[in-house]
């Protein structure tokens, strides 16, 4: 039966050669392909439609299995808007994007079960991502337990993974630090085993004494894992520690895109140069 007009018909259903690719395969995990996102501004009139913002325009990126792969650039770049389309949160104006071999605009969510379980994010603030009414123990079990996984010893050895205490489980998130609070988000990200783990912006809401030592946490733990690592910042120094390869975002498109050793010692778009200019040294201080 057709589509009601103005609905876009369902995916179909996963067939012989549409479940995730086989380890070992040289498939991109994620592939993005022409990526468009319009977003409508309120109207200002009865007769006119509110002003269209071109959050992303024109997006490719591929992003290869167990690659420590970074986004960078300023408020309003459009990096946030790429990482809610990649994470299934919301969806393009146009545009594909595969997780694992399979398309996943489109989809409803009762069929991103697949993505649920092999993505998983760290995000931002700590202490706005953790429920202040949760034990530990309870904040890094609820994927398993949303996922209907079983726990187990599971949650102990998360903790001590990301450096904490057993007797960590028993308390909640406002008797820990900044950083400490960072772990606790990570374990419970690592929960359900993912494939991906991306972190958006994950030390800009802390202090710089513990920056470097979630940096260091996150690249052990992807190179411990097997994980692929889809890094978020403003800050080009900060991906250049974790990243091998970085994307910089402008006015929703990438401008410029490669190893990050090579962006960083030849910038081929004045945006990056700038990026890179306004990164504080110590020249001037010695």
């Amino acid at each position: 039966m057709p589509s009601p007009a103005g609905t876009p018909p369902e995916p179909p259903s996963s067939g012989p050669g549409d479940g995730p690719a086989e380890a070992g395969t040289t498939q991109p995990l994620i592939e993005v392909r022409g990526l468009n996102r319009v977003y409508r501004r309120p109207r200002a009139s009865l007769t006119r439609p509110g002003a269209a913002v071109h959050a992303l325009r024109d997006v490719s990126l591929t992003v290869r299995r167990g690659e420590r792969f970074g986004i960078v650039g300023e408020s309003g770049s459009g990096k946030s808007t790429l990482l809610r389309l990649l994470c299934a949160l919301d969806q393009p104006t146009s545009g594909s994007i595969r997780f694992d071999g399979q398309e996943i605009t489109g989809r409803p969510e009762r069929r991103l079960r697949f993505l649920r379980e092999n993505l998983q994010i760290v995000f931002q603030d700590p202490m706005s991502s953790l429920d202040p009414r949760m034990r530990v123990r309870d904040l890094v079990a609820e994927p398993l337990t949303a996922l209907g996984l079983p726990a187990g010893d599971r949650v102990a050895e998360l903790l001590e993974g990301v450096g904490l205490p057993a007797d960590a489980a028993e308390r909640y998130p406002h008797q820990f630090s900044g950083g400490q609070r960072q772990r606790i988000a990570i374990a419970r990200a690592l929960a359900p085993r993912p494939k991906v783990l991306v972190a958006d912006e994950p030390v800009s809401a802390l202090d710089v004494s513990v920056r470097g030592q979630i940096l260091n946490l996150l690249a052990d733990l992807a190179d411990d894992l097997g994980l692929t690592l889809v890094f978020v910042s403003h800050d080009l120094s900060v991906v250049r520690h974790v990243c091998e390869t970085v994307a910089v975002m402008s006015g929703g498109e990438i401008v410029e895109s490669g190893p990050v050793d090579d962006v960083w010692a030849a910038p081929a778009h004045p945006y990056t140069r700038a990026l890179l200019e306004a990164v504080p040294t110590l020249e001037g201080f010695a």
